[in-house]
């Protein structure tokens, strides 16, 4: 829940140059019939009108809208607990995101439920969380932390609720294992957008291609589309079914908690700020960061990392590193609940294997596949079973 994640909105200017190199000359592309009339762009130069939009002034221009989500991945469906939609469940199913972009440091994001619903809200150097189903008004105080170990998946973070923020990953990402290409226009909330493809170079990826959708006048990010190999539609999807390009009213960025409300205050993106079990979850997360490993480059990385099933009971019964159960408030009923629920159903389904290496239980989704070995060990990578295993048998 760090400042820097939630407002982390555009394309780096430093993925420029690093994707130029991926990219040579990239190809030009008109515009098929049927679809918005835009100017001809090659790859190279729509990643710099992003960088330059982006690296403006205040960023990103004033916008607000609706974000839908939605994933298959081939995960166990999660219970429906009924109360607020914790960082999980956005891992199944289908869930609207509702944004408001002032500036870099007012910015709103709402995730309605059925009956309740959460707000982030940043205005300035306040900031407030609000659950309606708890009645729990958090108001937090954010400082710069450290960002923790990259993640080698195309599957969103906790807080990678935008198109903007997941994109920016995606692109700064981008190495000599990735092909750049640029294919029709299309439309996106009613807008005329460039499509920007990226797809991994080595055969036992998993991932086929990932299309980024960039606003024909702004080019913002608009929709980030992951494609599964031998998969039509895509394993995960995040994009605007409405926006607008305006300034957002004041109010929007302005909160009261409600009378009767209970009113909490935290420090988020430090050690101390986990609770009483905070030192120790620390030093295992340092430890564990400690002992981490990559196999392999590119698409195809591997994270090889010291775990068992009792790290896991442990979380399940301590909640996240950010204390409670995944929300700011730390009220039952949130992640720590559907991890337990999650870890459950996907151990039921793991396939038992082995090899020369050991033996283990492997699962396999659309995008990702992990293995949890009985020597300890956890492998988790965007690559096919067999390029796991063999990644287990790297000492």
């Amino acid at each position: 829940m760090r400042r820097g994640t939630f407002v982390r909105w555009g394309v780096p200017i430093a993925a420029a140059a690093v994707i130029g190199a991926a990219i040579g000359a990239g190809p030009v592309i008109a515009a098929v019939s049927g679809d918005p009339v835009l100017p001809e762009r090659s790859a190279e130069q729509l990643l710099a009108d992003a960088v330059a939009a982006t690296s403006k002034a205040g960023g990103v221009p004033p916008m607000s809208g609706t974000v839908q989500q939605t994933a298959s991945l081939g995960l166990p469906a999660l219970p429906q607990t009924g109360g607020a939609v914790s960082p999980l469940s956005l891992l199944s199913g289908s869930h609207e995101v509702k944004v408001w972009y002032g500036a870099a440091d007012k910015v709103r994001v709402a995730m309605p439920t059925q009956l309740n619903e959460t707000n982030l809200i940043l205005n300035g150097g306040q900031a407030w969380y609000w659950d309606s189903a708890t009645n729990t008004a958090t108001k937090l105080t954010i400082k710069q932390g450290s960002g923790g170990p990259a993640q080698a998946t195309p599957l969103p973070r906790e807080t990678e609720l935008t198109p903007q923020q997941l994109a920016s990953r995606l692109l700064a990402g981008a190495d000599e294992h990735t092909a750049v290409r640029v294919i029709n226009t299309a439309e996106v909330a009613g807008r005329p957008v460039y499509q920007l493809v990226l797809a991994p170079k080595e055969e036992t990826s998993l991932v086929q291609e990932i299309r980024i959708a960039l606003d024909g006048e702004t080019y913002v990010p608009l929709q980030v589309q992951v494609y599964a190999k031998g998969s039509a539609e895509p394993a995960y999807q995040v994009g605007f079914t409405q926006v607008t390009f305006t300034p957002p009213a004041a109010e929007n960025f302005t909160f009261t908690p409600p009378a009767g409300a209970k009113v909490e205050e935290r420090t988020l993106g430090t050690e101390g700020d986990a609770g009483a079990h905070a030192e120790e979850r620390a030093e295992h997360a340092r430890q564990v960061a400690g002992d981490l490993k990559v196999v392999g480059e590119g698409w195809t990385a591997v994270a090889v990392a010291p775990f068992s099933l009792s790290d896991l009971t442990a979380a399940q019964q301590s909640g996240t590193p950010e204390g409670g159960h995944g929300q700011p408030g730390g009220q039952g009923g949130g992640q720590g609940g559907d991890a337990a629920a999650l870890v459950d159903s996907v151990l039921k389904s793991a396939t038992p294997v082995s090899g020369t290496w050991g033996s283990g239980r492997l699962i396999r989704t659309k995008l990702v596949t992990a293995l949890l070995t009985d020597d300890g060990r956890l492998l988790v990578g965007a690559v096919t079973p067999e390029a796991i295993t063999k990644a287990a048998g790297t000492k």
